[in-house]
């Protein structure tokens, strides 16, 4: 494991601190059963990290290893479950939410893909659960790329390979990015969208690769690193109370409606996205009698430099988001500038660095640092690219993707992940903290609807959903 890995394998040890995330597929109708376990049964042996298992050694200066599980079974990671033809979106999202939260066997490869059959209007649905240590989410977009498909009848694709050549071709531990097809076989049109591009799937990092190297530049670094390590204390006084429970709901945007709100009022995506979460926690304060100003939110930077579908390679960093009474056009500023500064940040690059060490510290001093560090973020807010045409598994088309980002300790996780020009936005409260999460959605579709009529813009609602 990397260091930043090894870290959050450890901070496990407290269940509230879990770096589980997931993804839920709405798909027009049932997954082929067979096709999918066959296409499954390709994907552990093109991605070696599903069919390995975590070793823990007991020298404190060793991290944790990745090894072959040799008894790897494919039947106890592929579930099947019904809710009986009349399933509603609720029922859904409430089971979601419950699995979500399940722990995974620590002597297993740490992944989960549940298929969810019933659905009213003979929909189905699967959630795609990974434990953050397999990967990040951009890394996880990569990785699905072995499973889905560009057409529901695909023509099938030619296995290369086989679990035992594969192990015996790549040391324990190591990973692989393959797939079944290499893209050059993939007609341009169906390519996958990364191979297309220039850049890496999601671009969020800037500045070198490395830490600078002239004094100067150095004691700008250190004191960038200082920043990033800084940790206050929650700003909250409404959201003080923290469990194992969960609460899942959806919203979804119009990207290209997005893109052009997000130009007219001077920010990004991004910036748009974060401040429809700052307004709606602040509204949310408000009407309970306890406004707040600002709140501290954590937000995941990539750092990812290739296109490898394991590993982990972003920056957990930190800022203060207004969320007191304001303009929109004025909060789209403000956050512009901050998620900016926050960006440039030149320890951004060197997080790997400084996790590499702070993993050789004791476990129960790790534990420690990582609960003080949840104890002084109020939210998390993430976002993922994802394709921008139609996609499919096993026959079923993809409908809506939305992203299940893990809470660590926080009162809720917003994650967005664009798919076929829609923002599908994922929200994962803790109702301890949160008592009325349904409200807080609500409150978020709302903040939304204001920043559009900032801009001009007519809000579009999906016809999927």
């Amino acid at each position: 494991m990397s260091g930043f890995e090894s870290l959050m394998w450890e901070l496990e040890r407290d269940p509230q601190l879990s770096s589980t995330f997931a993804n839920l597929t709405v798909f027009d109708q049932a997954v082929d059963r067979r096709a999918f376990r066959k296409r499954m049964e390709q994907t552990i042996i093109n991605v070696p990290r599903l069919r390995q298992r975590v070793v823990t050694s007991i020298a404190p200066w060793e991290l944790p290893k990745w090894v072959d599980d040799p008894e790897v079974d494919l039947d106890h990671h592929l579930r099947w479950m019904d809710l009986g033809g009349h399933g509603s979106q609720r029922e859904l999202y409430d089971l979601v939410a419950t699995l979500s939260r399940q722990p995974f066997d620590r002597e297993r490869p740490l992944w989960e893909f549940v298929t969810i059959e019933g659905l009213a209007g003979g929909r189905s649905a699967m959630l795609q659960r990974l434990h953050h240590t397999i990967t990040d989410g951009e890394g996880g977009i990569v990785l699905s790329v072995e499973f889905l498909d560009f057409e529901r009848m695909p023509v099938p694709r030619t296995r290369k390979g086989s679990q035992s050549s594969s192990r015996s071709s790549k040391p324990s531990g190591e990973d692989t990015a393959g797939s079944g097809d290499s893209v050059s076989e993939v007609p341009e049109a169906s390519r996958p969208w990364w191979s297309r591009a220039s850049a890496p799937l999601v671009s969020v990092a800037t500045g070198a690769a490395s830490l600078p190297s002239r004094t100067a530049d150095l004691a700008g670094a250190v004191r960038s690193a200082a920043r990033q390590a800084r940790v206050g204390h929650r700003r909250s006084p409404l959201w003080t109370e923290r469990s194992l429970g969960r609460w899942f709901g959806t919203t979804t945007l119009n990207l290209e409606d997005v893109l052009a709100a997000a130009h007219l009022l001077g920010g990004s995506v991004n910036d748009f996205f974060i401040a429809g979460a700052a307004d709606a926690a602040g509204e949310l304060h408000r009407v309970a009698g306890k406004p707040v100003e600002q709140l501290r939110v954590s937000m995941p930077v990539s750092t990812r430099h290739d296109r490898s579908a394991g590993g982990n390679a972003f920056s957990p960093t930190q800022m203060l988001v207004p969320t007191g009474l304001m303009d929109p056009r004025d909060r789209m500023t403000e956050i512009h500038s901050i998620v900016a500064t926050v960006r440039s940040e030149r320890a951004i690059e060197s997080m790997g660095t400084a996790a590499q060490a702070a993993a050789m510290l004791p476990p129960a001093a790790i534990l420690r640092s990582g609960q003080h560090l949840a104890h002084s973020v109020d939210f998390v807010c993430s976002n993922v690219r994802a394709a921008p045409f139609d996609l499919f598994i096993g026959g079923a088309f993809m409908q809506a993707n939305y992203p299940i980002g893990p809470l660590a300790g926080t009162a809720f996780n917003l994650t967005t992940m664009s798919y076929r020009g829609w923002l599908f936005i994922g929200l994962a409260a803790d109702p301890a903290a949160v008592s009325e999460p349904q409200v807080l959605l609500e409150e978020l579709d709302n903040a939304y609807d204001r920043l559009f009529c900032a801009a001009g813009l007519n809000r579009q609602r999906p016809d999927f959903c």
